[in-house]
């Protein structure tokens, strides 16, 4: 006998009351209050589901009272400490029909979560105007006006809360919370996601559309960060879109910068428009899913491949029309060592015909300049110097500005070979 919706009953079935976060000290009037009834409809691979309604609090800055809902879904099995999967919907999707389109494979796949994981999906369509991304794109300059610059938009705020108070309700693992999104939402993937390295450990945005609100956000060229804006070790970044998607437009900026500030980027592209199957896609690119994001956790060192041989030439902006697929970064990979005081160690290593099945040729070797980002245990002041060791060569370098260690030049083969970096 399947006791599943038995205990989805029961979850539905408990009193409505405000729930309080120890994260957030939300007003009660407005904290997330559990909706009680059926919600069989919603029920993905007999997962218990929760519907929450809430308010705005006063910080968020609404200029009038709405009313919000998320879905939490819970892992299959029960489990502790469990990672959490946050997804954004597109702007033709509310939260409910996102939640639905899981159900089908090949309807915007990219909402799926893992079993094993707690899933929170948030809502930005019942309220005029209140987007992920603020509006901003190419096509709307007053939008942009309004919601360009540094300073997150209510709406942002309204997630990132959201996300704490269900960390904090779940006793979520703090170190694995990743951000997913398709086209708006994929927008608010980069966007958001960039810019809270602090809780996302990894992020994925399947055709986003516009890359103006993660630039804005993060200070991008021609943009610039303020001196009163501190942004966090970011999250490792995959992007894939397609050259004959208008949304596209402005990826060459995008990745310029991603690799001249050393952020981590996992970039592959194709002629497959503003595509949501991933079954499709990777008729075109089937890199798309070749990187294992969700293994990556916040509280673990990772490498950052900047200048990297074997890269692809973007179609951005002047080959469109460019029947080519192709990727940035998509073949390098690591293993973490050691992180301890004073000694950080790294095996750096590209995937493999054995390790990874594609139609692109793997290169046998690669140079690029490698930064290392979230290091644990050892703290690199702007401008001091540290050592390095890889495979028999040995130098000294000095930490950028943000204290940000690059070793250029590396050659990186099949075979994992360990950075050691010292103070």
């Amino acid at each position: 006998m399947n006791r599943m919706p038995h205990v989805v009953l029961a979850l539905l079935l408990a009193p409505v009351l405000p729930l309080v976060s120890v994260a957030n000290d939300w007003p009660a009037d407005s904290a997330p209050t559990l909706k009680v009834g059926s919600f069989d409809d919603l029920l993905i691979n007999q997962r218990p589901v929760e519907v929450f309604h809430h308010g705005v609090r006063p910080e968020w800055g609404y200029k009038q009272p709405q009313r919000d809902t998320f879905i939490v879904v819970h892992p299959k099995i029960a489990r502790t400490n469990a990672p959490l999967y946050v997804v954004l919907h597109s702007a033709g999707h509310d939260v409910m029909s996102c939640l639905k389109c899981t159900r089908t494979v090949g309807n915007h796949d990219i909402y799926r979560s893992p079993d094993d994981f707690y899933a929170l999906y948030l809502d930005c369509r019942a309220n005029k105007g209140d987007w992920w991304w603020g509006g901003m794109h190419m096509g709307d300059a007053g939008m942009t006006q309004r919601n360009g610059g540094p300073n997150l938009t209510p709406a942002e705020k309204r997630v990132m809360d959201s996300i704490r108070w269900v960390m904090a309700k779940y006793a979520i693992d703090p170190n694995r919370v990743y951000l997913s999104g398709n086209s708006m939402g994929g927008s608010g993937t980069l966007g958001i996601g960039l810019r809270h390295g602090d809780v996302f450990a990894a992020i994925k945005a399947n055709v986003p559309a516009g890359i103006e609100h993660a630039s804005h956000r993060m200070g991008f060229p021609p943009q610039s960060v303020p001196e009163s804006v501190k942004l966090p070790e970011p999250p490792v970044a995959i992007d894939y879109s397609g050259q004959n998607d208008g949304w596209s437009v402005g990826h060459d900026r995008f990745v310029k910068a991603m690799n001249d500030r050393r952020y981590a980027l996992y970039f592959y592209w194709g002629p497959f428009g503003h595509a949501n199957n991933h079954a499709a896609i990777e008729k075109v690119n089937d890199l798309v899913n070749s990187f294992d994001w969700l293994s990556v956790k916040k509280n673990e060192a990772y490498p950052v491949f900047a200048n990297a041989s074997g890269n692809g030439t973007l179609p951005w902006p002047a080959d469109l029309k460019s029947k080519a697929a192709g990727q940035r970064n998509a073949f390098f990979r690591w293993k973490n060592i050691s992180d301890a005081k004073g000694r950080v160690e790294m095996a750096l290593f590209l995937a493999t015909p054995a390790t990874l099945k594609t139609t692109f040729e793997i290169p046998k070797e690669a140079t690029a300049d490698v930064s290392l980002r979230r290091i644990q245990n050892t703290h690199f002041g702007p401008g001091e110097t540290f050592k390095w060791t890889f495979v028999g060569a040995h130098g000294e370098g000095k930490a950028d500005g943000s204290g940000v260690i690059t070793i250029p030049g590396l050659k990186i083969t099949s075979e994992p070979t360990s950075l050691i970096v010292s103070q």
